[in-house]
Parts: C-alpha cells; structure tokens; sequence
C-alpha cells in the first residue's frame, strides 16, 4: 500500500505531480493516521507524525513523490446570520465562548449542526438556517501549521461571574487546555 507521509500546502500544490483526489469533511480532513482511498481508487495510507488540518485544495504526498490533493466534502452545517454586524458579532462571542469550531465569512458564521447550538442563536435575536456544504473552520490561535511545534500547555478555570436581578452567580467553567501541541484528533 502507498503511504502519504507530508503535506504540501495548496499554494505549493504541483497539478502535474497529482496522481488521484480524495474527499473528506472536516473530521476527516483533521487526522494523523488512517487508511484512505481516493475518489480515483487509489489506496494509501496516510501516516503523518503529528495530526493535520488539511485544508481544501493542500495534498499529501506519496513516498514514491505523487500527490494526493484533498478536497473539503459537503457536510450538514448551520449558518448562522443576523440583521446587523454587532448581532453576527456577539453570536460569534457566544459560539467561541462554547469552543466551538467555526468557519467565519463575510456575513455568516458556519458551525457543525447542533440543535442546542441553532436555539441558543435563535434565543439571541440570529437566525440559524440549516445547509449543506464544505467546512473550513478557523484554526485556534495557538495552531501554527508551519513545520514546528511550539508546545505549550496551559490548564485554567474561566470562573464567570454574572449578576441578575439583584443576585450574584459564579459558574466555576473548567476548561482545561492542555496542548503538548497544536493539532487535535478529532
């Protein structure tokens, strides 16, 4: 079996070195090690040394030096809009607030179908339409796919205090974040 060991971003992508094509959503297209066959029927394994993102339109690239470019499949999404920018851009305060991956565009904001999610939008005043179609999320802050591991590891309580009608209430969230490095399996 071909193995795909490195990834060759898309702006290095050589179409005269591509030999097949395979499709993967986002889950798919986040891993370090899992058998494949592309859309052309070529079988591979890919057995990077760490998880990647793989973006639309990079390719991984065979020991024998042919490349495999990814495509980013159609998958169910929500679209998330609202009537003003400052709406889109509190809707997007909650989302993150939630860690969730998202894609952000122009006038909308895509996430991975979540029905508590699409009524939390809606309870904020955005509307949250159901669609189908590739889903390029934001990379974290920390996630600098370019060749070297910046490790680092920082566990922390979000301890948010709100007040409601006179009442004070403390939500101890305990996110930790552990990231020995910046590419998570899914």
């Amino acid at each position: 079996m071909h193995r795909a060991t490195s990834v060759v971003r898309r702006a290095a992508v050589k179409p005269e070195k591509v030999v097949d094509t395979v499709t993967l959503d986002h889950e798919g297209r986040n891993r370090r090690r899992i058998a494949l066959t592309g859309d052309g029927g070529l079988a591979f394994l890919l057995d990077l040394d760490k998880a990647t993102a793989l973006n639309d339109g990079d390719a991984v690239k065979l020991e024998d030096g042919g490349l495999v470019r990814v495509n980013a499949a159609a998958q169910p999404l929500l679209e998330i809009t609202a009537e003003n920018p400052l709406r889109l851009l509190r809707l997007a305060w909650h989302i993150g607030n939630r860690h969730t991956p998202a894609e952000i565009a122009p006038d909308a904001i895509y996430i991975e179908r979540d029905h508590v999610l699409a009524e939390m939008v809606r309870g904020q005043g955005g509307l949250a339409r159901e669609v189908e179609r590739p889903f390029q999320p934001e990379r974290g802050a920390y996630d600098h796919d370019c060749g070297h591991d910046h490790g680092h590891s920082h566990g922390h309580a979000h301890d948010h205090g709100h007040h409601h009608h006179g009442h004070d209430h403390a939500h101890d969230h305990g996110h930790g974040h552990g990231h020995g490095h910046h590419h998570h399996d899914h």
